[in-house]
């Protein structure tokens, strides 16, 4: 038997050294990064959301990121999920629904970057534009009130409405209305995800919607609506994280992603303005 030890003990040492000859050909095939990816879940809305997302997962892949997307139709479980840790990032929302939800529900989310705006429009099955409503026409719109300021600086940009003179239009509300000399009525008592299918049942005189539920819909808020968001809109859809998470290297790397040419450009060409792709 110990004449067989030092046999045995050569083989053993040729073979450690052959794995790791082996091992060392490996890393050299690829350039001396490891294969390993890091996996990233962030929540999003149907569209344009996850569809601009899914156009970055092959970049993000190419950078050791597995992105993985859950899509909601909602605006609230995005940022429950998000709080309860199932999701590492969520994107559906713009900055002032954002810090709404904060001050309503005490979340510690952070804003990681703004990619992209979607004007809000008006839609009307009944007129071509603003001016022609009637007296007391019926303006549907959603009952997020983050929303409102949004819609109502539309509606007073387009002379329908006069706003309280000082009040901060992104917070404005209903109450801040001080003229309103065709008396139209607001109807503001349903889910954003709704109104699609109210403005296609031909409910109302006036129909406001967001962007995002328009052109799930098949509508182009540039080409259908009667009125529409200003390009300098403040209201940029945001990736959202839990306070502290923005620094960590898979959601910088996101961001920056996201911020890219390539994807800036898929967007221009993709939603031809009805989404318009922002860099900070």
């Amino acid at each position: 038997m110990k004449k067989w030890l030092p046999f045995v003990f050569a083989l053993a040492v040729a073979l450690f050294l052959a794995a790791c000859g082996t091992s060392e050909e490996k890393g050299s095939e690829n350039g001396g990064a490891s294969e390993e990816t890091s996996k990233l879940t962030v929540g999003a809305s149907n569209v344009p959301h996850a569809e601009i997302l899914e156009e970055a997962k092959p970049i993000l892949k190419e950078k050791g990121i597995d992105l993985e997307i859950v899509t909601f139709q909602d605006y609230i479980l995005p940022n429950k999920a998000l709080e309860s840790k199932e999701l590492d990032a969520n994107y559906f929302q713009h900055i002032p629904y954002l810090e709404l939800q904060i001050e309503e529900n005490g979340y510690d989310f952070v804003n990681a970057g703004g990619i992209h705006i979607e004007p809000m429009a008006v839609y009307s099955k009944k007129y071509d534009s603003i001016a022609d409503l009637p007296e007391g026409a019926h303006i549907i719109l959603s009952n997020s009130v983050a929303e409102h300021g949004r819609i109502l600086s539309i509606l007073e940009k387009e002379g329908l409405i006069k706003l309280k003179d000082g009040v901060e239009k992104s917070k404005a509300t209903l109450e801040d209305v001080v003229e309103n000399p065709k008396n139209v009525e607001f109807d503001a008592n349903y889910e954003p995800k709704l109104l699609t299918q109210i403005f296609n049942n031909n409910e109302g005189d006036v129909v406001v919607i967001n962007s995002n539920y328009a052109i799930d819909a098949g509508l182009n808020p540039v080409e259908d609506s009667i009125a529409i968001e200003a390009n300098e809109s403040p209201y940029a859809n945001i990736i959202t994280v839990r306070n502290g998470d923005e620094t960590k290297e898979s959601i910088k790397t996101l961001v920056e992603v996201l911020h890219s040419k390539e994807i800036q450009d898929f967007i221009l060409e993709k939603y031809k303005g009805a989404v318009i792709p922002v860099s900070e």
